[in-house]
């Protein structure tokens, strides 16, 4: 659990993304899903899931996994404790983020293990759904502020991602997202069967897509365009990521991009970076053969840098990097920008006394 310990919350102005319906329209869907209308808090609605009495004065101190808690009888569905089978393709759905955006040229946040949480009258917690992992296409301006995503408050994820492992979340889970509002939900069944897996969840993912009529499956991503669903579950369950996967984030990277051009939603962030990349082109035009291309790659380097971790990891990286021409340290600097957690190991992991820390 991530929702702060303390209530109620105060009111803060509405804040929604520009792919999210209106205002209205999703306080109206709310009313539907019953703010205070009960939930039925059974392995008929959470399957795979167990109920746990979870008091409304300790629930904000409960550290375990939980698919719902709600306050009306203050019960919980307390799911099997997480499993590497259960988290991977969550995570490496956050792997493949960070490579669209690279491509894309803007960050895209995860959120992981994130809680949706519903505010009753008083500004008490009323119900919390924690999905296995909650994408931003536009952080800067739509990121939620506190500990918990408030529904009716924050901007929605873009995207809503949970893996059914065990867990079948259409029997009630999906219709309080659809009822909340949110834009996009992906739901991931592994290939690989978990025993406690009910026989008739055949492996795959699949896409709602919210609409006039309510949520419909859909064969690709409206958030990230062109992506399919197959492709998707494919890249979800691979031991590591195949050259046709990597082209495919390539692919959506860029339409991405075009997207936003095409609808002048540059952020100013992006224009400046490249207008930046566009004037040391220029300079670099100036150079010749192999020196040139080990310039713009290293300017590349530093520009995902900036994008992936920070400014100051960027310019730590330019100034290791300076002196090197070998390719192969290179693509290994490109591989670490990915795969490193922080700056501080992707400076740790690269050779070169020039470093600062």
């Amino acid at each position: 659990m991530s929702v702060s310990a303390t209530a109620p919350h105060p009111p803060r102005a509405p804040r929604r993304s520009g792919d999210e319906p209106p205002r209205d329209a999703a306080a109206a869907r709310a009313a539907r899903a019953g703010y205070g209308e009960r939930l039925k808090m059974d392995a008929t609605t959470f399957p795979g899931c167990r109920a746990v009495h979870i008091a409304r004065d300790r629930i904000a101190d409960y550290d375990g996994r939980i698919e719902c808690w709600d306050a009306a009888t203050e019960t919980a569905m307390v799911c099997e404790p997480t499993s590497p089978w259960h988290e991977r393709p969550s995570q490496r759905l956050a792997q493949m983020a960070a490579l669209i955006a690279v491509t894309r040229g803007a960050p895209i946040e995860t959120y992981g293990t994130a809680d949706l949480l519903v505010l009753d009258e008083r500004g008490e917690r009323r119900r919390i759904m924690q999905a296995d992992q909650a994408l931003y296409l536009h952080p800067g301006p739509d990121a939620p502020t506190g500990e918990a995503i408030i529904v009716g408050e924050d901007a929605l994820p873009d995207v809503v991602v949970e893996v059914d492992h065990t867990t079948d979340v259409r029997r009630g889970k999906l219709a309080v997202y659809e009822a909340w509002g949110l834009p996009e939900v992906w739901v991931e069944v592994p290939d690989r069967r978990a025993p406690g897996r009910a026989s008739n969840r055949v492996p795959g993912l699949t896409i709602h897509l919210s609409g006039p009529d309510g949520y419909q499956e859909s064969p690709a991503s409206r958030a990230f365009p062109g992506w399919t669903a197959a492709e998707i579950h494919r890249a979800m369950n691979e031991p590591a990521l195949s050259m046709e996967t990597m082209t495919v984030l390539d692919r959506v990277g860029r339409a991405l991009r075009d997207r936003e051009d095409a609808g002048g939603e540059v952020s100013p962030f992006l224009r400046g970076l490249r207008t930046k990349s566009h004037a040391e082109g220029r300079v670099e035009g100036h150079a010749e053969g192999r020196a040139e291309g080990h310039a713009e790659q290293r300017a590349l380097l530093c520009r995902q840098a900036a994008l992936r971790f920070d400014a100051a990891t960027a310019e730590r990286l330019a100034a290791r990097l300076a002196d090197i021409d070998d390719p192969a340290v290179l693509a290994a600097a490109a591989d670490w920008i990915v795969l490193c957690a922080s700056g501080a190991e992707l400076l740790a992991r690269l050779p070169g006394p020039r470093a600062t820390r």
